[in-house]
């Protein structure tokens, strides 16, 4: 998990009784390991499930499994992106650039303008 799982993590823990007010589901999904996702969410008291996608399947499907770059070096790796997805299972919005520390603000304000 990088500083920006953390910090996004962290705000979707700490607005999670708002959340769950709206009635509002929170996954997250990483290809780290269902051992690394325990550690991580004892760790942070995530009151969430992560979902370990450790063959890039469901990062495939969304179309986040992309080619990244740093310092020139190329790699494959997970796009930070939000889906909201409606009670009828469909995706109400993607989210492409999130403000990690605030996200679950973030969220709330996604599902408002998707309705």
């Amino acid at each position: 998990m990088t500083p920006g799982c953390t910090k996004q993590a962290c705000s979707l823990r700490d607005g999670f009784s708002e959340l769950k007010k709206q009635n509002i589901e929170v996954l997250g999904v990483s290809t780290d390991d269902e051992k690394k996702h325990q550690k991580f969410i004892a760790k942070y008291d995530l009151p969430f499930t992560l979902i370990a996608d450790t063959d890039n399947k469901v990062s495939e499907k969304y179309g986040v499994w992309v080619e990244k770059n740093m310092y020139g070096k190329k790699y494959m790796g997970i796009k930070r992106t939000t889906f909201l997805i409606d009670e009828d299972g469909k995706i109400a919005k993607i989210m492409k650039k999130v403000k990690v520390g605030e996200h679950a603000d973030e969220v709330m304000a996604g599902f408002a303008e998707a309705e």
